[in-house]
């Protein structure tokens, strides 16, 4: 798969070329509607290594000549398309729903994006009957605790991003001999790490002007 970037704000729109298989039943159909559905079928909700989340298909722009090979009923044809990834910039600001807490950090609208504690406003806490986290404001009056409670708008500061290779692979000797005694930890294929550590940054009710 070849991949072109055009950036608007956090959604990236990505060329993308591949070749798609449509079997002979879906040949009634019109081959552009076969082929989107294919392509969503592939790529919705997934990660593509280096490019970001995949969300939908934006359009397509050519189709190649279809081929139907010996032993293969179906036809298989390159196609050129653009498709939606969610892959914002470093430093970008962006607006989500806090989706929990634990003491790792604050985790946002999906869990691969991280607030680790030493990027929450100072001084917090993490308060483990609630589980949430806790910015302890300071006003002249003494401290006020203010609550990062699940489901509240949270604005913040993307300061990092991973991603990892998941494609599988074969298992070396070693890995096959211990196969039975543990399963390896699955790593996410892209985590953001996020910031909230300035003015302006946070809930959003913390900043609502009365």
């Amino acid at each position: 798969m070849r991949v072109n970037e055009s950036r608007r704000r956090m959604f990236v729109l990505v060329e993308m070329v591949d070749t798609v298989r449509i079997p002979p039943w879906q040949f009634e159909r019109k081959l552009n509607d076969s082929i989107a559905e294919e392509l969503n079928k592939k790529l919705a909700n997934k990660v593509v290594y280096n490019v970001g989340l995949c969300i939908c298909l934006f359009d397509i722009t050519k189709l190649e000549d279809a081929y139907v090979f010996p032993g293969d009923g179906a036809s298989h044809t390159k196609v050129h398309f653009r498709y939606v990834v969610f892959h914002p910039f470093l430093d970008e600001i962006l607006i989500g729903k806090i989706k929990g807490c634990s003491p790792e950090g604050v985790h946002g609208f999906f869990d691969d994006i991280l607030i680790p504690p030493e990027s929450l406003q100072q001084p917090a806490k993490f308060d483990e009957t609630e589980q949430v986290w806790v910015w302890e404001y300071e006003t002249e009056e003494g401290a006020h605790d203010l609550y990062m409670d699940t489901g509240e708008e949270i604005r913040f500061r993307v300061v990092d991003e991973s991603f990892v290779d998941t494609s599988p692979t074969g298992p070396s000797s070693a890995e096959a001999a211990s196969a039975s005694e543990e399963l390896p930890k699955k790593e996410a294929p892209y985590t953001l790490v996020g910031s909230i550590s300035e003015p302006g940054l946070g809930l959003l009710s913390w900043w609502t002007s009365n």
